[in-house]
């Protein structure tokens, strides 16, 4: 019985600082690997490995253009991230209007 193939989560994902630039540079336009690759000092080979984990993720898409596949971004996934971004966006902003009020209120004093 084979085991089952690793799927890639949106957090998995963007955890390496390389898969952050390429999305980086897919936000900009859509690219051909070829064009993308250039951007880095690895091989074409890592730079599809990496890509394809982006593509697992649903945060690219990749389409075939004659020889050459074009990757472009996809940003739904992204609202993941931004809700689970916007618990911690609503913990710190309470933190700091109770340090804000701890402060004015010792000013007071």
């Amino acid at each position: 019985m084979s085991s089952p193939v690793k799927k890639y989560d949106v957090f998995q994902s963007i955890a390496d600082p390389t898969r952050r630039k390429m999305l980086q540079l897919l936000a900009q336009k859509e690219m051909p690997i070829s064009t993308i690759t250039s951007h880095f000092s690895m091989s074409r080979t890592a730079i599809a490995k990496h890509l394809h984990i982006l593509s697992e993720a649903k945060l690219v898409s990749g389409r075939k253009v004659g020889r050459e596949k074009i990757y472009s971004l996809q940003p739904e996934p992204f609202d993941e991230i931004k809700q689970w971004l916007s618990y911690y966006d609503q913990f710190w902003s309470n933190k700091l209007s109770m340090l804000k009020h701890t402060v004015e209120k010792e000013k007071d004093e």
